[in-house]
């Protein structure tokens, strides 16, 4: 599951990747860790839920690899690797912002997104729409939010704006079949990515409250 010195670690070769987790670095420290690693407690591995000795691991290793391992990359990506047979592995590479944001852009992500979360019971990208005063949030009933859809969803509750599930959105949105005034990604890796091609006021602030903890985070770190 992972090693405490190099020499053990070149030895170790890692299965087939089951769940792989893409967080956010600011100044060498992952955004939203609490979240993320209460997200990963959620997810399933084959038929079980993560073991907690393996989510334990992560929580000891995430200092030690962004110790060594971030200096390169302090405003980069923690990747976490986990494979079928519940071995792990953790690398810092960089951050690469997304070329193509328009809203069928984001969509496509967010049902790539979705294929992982029927494996894992957790899409690390859900597609938001807004309507009106409501969010429209594409998540399955069935599914547990990702880290970064949690902050977003409190975030939305504390503007005492209505959140509503909709499985199937992003397909929704391909074919033109549900109107929105604006549309955003929520993505563990990239944040809140508001859709260019349609401005809208709440999707800018949900955008610009996430950029704000980036900068508060990479202060204090």
């Amino acid at each position: 599951m992972g090693s405490e010195n190099m020499s053990e670690m070149r030895d170790f070769v890692l299965g087939t990747p089951a769940i792989v987790c893409r967080w956010r670095l600011a100044n060498r420290q992952v955004l939203l860790e609490n979240r993320h690693v209460r997200a990963l407690s959620k997810r399933t591995l084959g038929e079980e839920k993560v073991p907690t000795t393996l989510v334990a691991w992560v929580k000891q290793h995430l200092e030690w690899t962004l110790k060594e391992g971030a200096f390169a990359h302090p405003d980069g990506v923690l990747m976490l690797v986990i494979d079928e047979a519940g071995q792990a592995a953790m690398t810092v590479g960089p951050y690469e912002p997304l070329a193509q944001t328009g809203v069928l852009d984001l969509a496509a992500r967010a049902a790539l997104a979705h294929d992982e979360a029927e494996r894992t019971g957790i899409a690390p990208e859900c597609l938001w729409l807004v309507q009106g005063d409501t969010l429209v949030w594409g998540i399955d009933r069935d599914h547990d939010p990702s880290g970064a859809s949690t902050l977003v969803n409190d975030l939305a509750h504390t503007l005492g704006l209505r959140v509503a599930r909709q499985p199937g959105l992003a397909e929704l949105v391909g074919s033109g079949s549900v109107a929105y005034d604006g549309a955003f990604l929520v993505s563990d890796e990239h944040g809140v990515v508001a859709a260019r091609n349609l401005p809208s006021t709440l999707s800018e602030k949900f955008a610009a409250s996430y950029q704000r903890l980036f900068e508060k985070t990479a202060r204090i770190a």
